[in-house]
């Protein structure tokens, strides 16, 4: 797969319901926020079903496949309850996370190549049914083996512990990033990237050809209670632009 001049942007609104559930209620509208990310040019939006409903419950999915007019992508874990409300909604995209309920956020990369026999069948389901599968993994050549042989198309590239490092370390961190992108892409695999990116440290990440697009979502909703949602999703754009 050619690098790509393009890069999307994925909003994720995990936060949003993160607020309103801490209160209860309905407000604020984790819908009503993907509609305003669309509006000021996020191409997709992000959404993670937790097996505890921490923020994003089944309602919010139903609501956002009904109302979006950009591509909705579904974060989930890999298990029967999940592919089921996945091929219930069919969703643009799945995007297959690791998942373990006393973590905060997703703490790594998905195990691909240690969990392939259990990943089969739920790939091999949502392919069947139209859904762009993704698989969450660190930038690790085996992972992205594994996705190959799953026959996953997308693989999103933890961007974590880049996030997490600075100076030397951080460096290396990229350059794993940048490898792992150029090994997928070169295997007919479109890359994504994400989590922990912010406008301070997206643009060596954003300038990595290969990357199709980037998914982002706690720093932004974080930033939309100072600025605005519409603001900090423009900025962010315009920082991933300018790397390009």
């Amino acid at each position: 797969m050619a690098p790509s001049s393009s890069l999307r942007l994925g909003v994720n609104i995990d936060h949003v319901a993160t607020v309103r559930n801490a209160r209860g209620g309905v407000f604020p509208d984790p819908v009503r926020a993907a509609l305003l990310a669309a509006e000021a040019g996020a191409d997709g939006i992000t959404a993670h079903l937790r097996e505890d409903r921490r923020h994003i419950t089944d309602d919010d999915i139903a609501r956002l496949s009904a109302g979006l007019a950009i591509p909705l992508n579904l974060e989930m874990a890999a298990t029967s309850e999940m592919l089921a409300i996945a091929l219930r909604h069919r969703p643009h995209a799945a995007c297959i996370v690791p998942e373990k309920r006393e973590e905060r956020t997703t703490e790594g990369g998905l195990d691909a190549a240690g969990q392939r026999a259990a990943l089969a069948p739920i790939v091999a389901a949502l392919r069947e049914a139209g859904v762009r599968v993704s698989l969450f993994i660190e930038p690790d050549p085996r992972q992205i083996e594994a996705a190959l042989q799953l026959g996953a198309p997308v693989v999103e590239l933890h961007t974590g512990r880049y996030a997490e490092l600075d100076g030397a370390a951080r460096a290396d961190e990229l350059r794993r990033l940048a490898d792992a992108a150029a090994l997928a892409a070169k295997n007919g695999i479109e890359v994504h990237a994400g989590h922990g990116l912010t406008y301070d440290n997206v643009a060596p990440i954003a300038a990595i050809p290969q990357l199709r697009e980037l998914n982002i979502g706690h720093f932004l909703v974080g930033e939309a209670i100072f600025v605005g949602l519409d603001a900090s999703v423009r900025r962010m754009r315009d920082a991933m632009e300018s790397a390009r």
